[in-house]
């Protein structure tokens, strides 16, 4: 019995669930990818910099 309350529950809980549209998940999407490509070209930059500056002081 206690199962098939638990099941039951857990039905009703996933129908109260909103799951997010097409035009939601392409606009996510695509909001993460802008976010990393510019923390890899934040990074890249710094790496070059840093590197330009260890040339210079090591000769």
């Amino acid at each position: 019995m206690a199962l098939n309350k638990h099941i039951r529950n857990a039905r009703l809980e996933l129908d109260k669930v909103i799951f997010p549209t097409t035009g939601q998940v392409k606009q996510a999407y695509i909001s993460v990818i802008i976010v990393v490509a510019a923390i890899a070209a934040f990074l890249a930059l710094v790496d070059l910099s840093m590197s330009s500056i260890m040339s210079t002081i090591l000769g």
